[in-house]
């Protein structure tokens, strides 16, 4: 493939209008993969593609965070969304489609009794711990230490703007994978604790993902249990890439509640939570909503989502698929002289540079973006089921490209 580097002069003036009317330009999570060689807007998705307004074409390795999980303006269910679109959208009742997906979800999530919805991940998760503290009468909720569930004030660390101490006053953090630092936790604050909430695996930010150790999620249910702890287990970003069923269903065991957003409508807006049956007349009575909760063409994306991801056979097309990607990468660096470690899940992989220092890592990162692979340097990555072999292959090259440049 040939050396070209992109020119991104349109999206930096445009960068720079954004900021006389955005505080930052762009805020959130895209913020923070921004950099001065990079793209910042894109003009068209399609597919694993998608081109920035310089009109340069990116293989996305990102797949906007994860909900890309079909690749971008896939067909049925672009399709359903438009044409329940045409019906209504948000109305003053719900539309019979969140009864079918709410169906839908209940067949095909192991742990899935009934199903709320609402339009983030935060959503869900947020709607989970309120659930779980109506349900026990306890305050207190337990976390992973770099764990993320979204950005609401309880969630945050204490020194984030905006935040007060007493936002996190009742949360409790421990080290992933360490059970007897879990039970003398439970131990010291029994009878204070709603719930214990945990993605299926380590995948914080600027670090390399962990699996759980064997027994471990075992271990953590039979804690949970003990001590009368709801078990919430936030699958927003690993949901259906490593198990249809649940991720927790890779790991054997049953949570009592699962979030689940992202990719559950292949970008279209929307979440969900779903839980067992002895908890539903509690979260009947739990109030959480928003005004575009009912939206239905995002539902009717969801339920076509959900089809097309078991038709496919789609977390076991994505773990293979990320293998091969991972191993044709590391090979890569390894001829060029470095050590590239893929961690966490195939579908969802981590990349790191080993025994450079970040600023070489970065570079290396920014080096595949300039050539037309989108990447980012803190975050794990992701891969849809529209991802191809030619794609491995241009990709591979470009980042060899990059470790030349280096």
């Amino acid at each position: 493939m040939k050396n070209t580097i992109y020119d991104v002069e349109k999206s930096d003036e445009l960068l720079r209008k954004a900021k006389e009317v955005i505080p930052g330009g762009i805020f959130g999570h895209y913020k923070y993969a921004i950099r001065d060689s990079g793209p910042k807007f894109f003009a068209k998705a399609q597919g694993a593609y998608f081109w920035d307004v310089d009109e340069n074409k990116y293989i996305d390795l990102m797949c906007a965070y994860g909900p890309s999980i079909l690749g971008y303006n896939h067909p049925e269910v672009e399709e359903a969304a438009n044409s329940q679109s045409f019906k209504g959208n948000t109305v003053s009742l719900a539309s019979p489609i969140m009864v079918d997906l709410a169906t839908a979800l209940v067949d095909m999530v192991d742990a899935a009794d009934w199903a709320l919805f609402g339009k983030n991940g935060g959503d869900s998760t947020s709607l989970a711990v309120m659930i779980a503290r109506a349900a026990t009468g306890k305050e207190k909720i337990v976390k992973i230490n770099d764990g993320y569930h979204g950005v609401a004030p309880w969630m945050q660390d204490k020194d984030s703007p905006g935040i007060i101490s007493s936002d996190s006053n009742h949360v409790l953090k421990v080290n992933w994978n360490d059970l007897d630092e879990l039970q003398v936790l439970f131990e010291k604050h029994a009878n204070e604790i709603a719930c214990f909430i945990s993605s299926p695996y380590d995948h914080p930010v600027s670090k390399d993902n962990e699996l759980p150790k064997e027994g471990y999620w075992e271990g953590v249910s039979k804690l949970c249990k003990k001590h009368d702890v709801l078990l919430i287990i936030d699958d927003v970003r690993a949901g259906f890439r490593i198990n249809l069923s649940g991720s927790n269903v890779e790991y054997g065991f049953k949570p009592d509640l699962i979030c689940f957003g992202k990719a559950i409508a292949n970008g279209h807006a929307l979440s969900a939570l779903v839980g067992t049956n002895e908890i539903k007349e509690v979260a009947e009575k739990v109030y959480f909503t928003g005004t575009q909760f009912f939206s239905a063409p995002p539902m009717a994306a969801a339920c076509a989502t959900l089809k097309e991801l078991k038709k496919v056979d789609a977390a076991n097309k994505m773990t293979e698929y990320g293998k091969k990607l991972n191993e044709s990468l590391v090979n890569a660096a390894e001829q060029s002289g470095f050590d590239l470690i893929a961690s966490g899940i195939p579908a969802m992989p981590y990349y790191r540079l080993d025994g450079v220092d970040t600023k070489t890592h970065f570079k290396w990162i920014d080096e595949c973006v300039k050539r037309g692979v989108y990447m980012v340097g803190y975050h794990n990555h992701f891969v849809s089921t529209c991802h191809s072999d030619e794609d491995i292959e241009s990709i591979t090259d470009i980042a060899r490209q990059a470790f030349s440049a280096l």
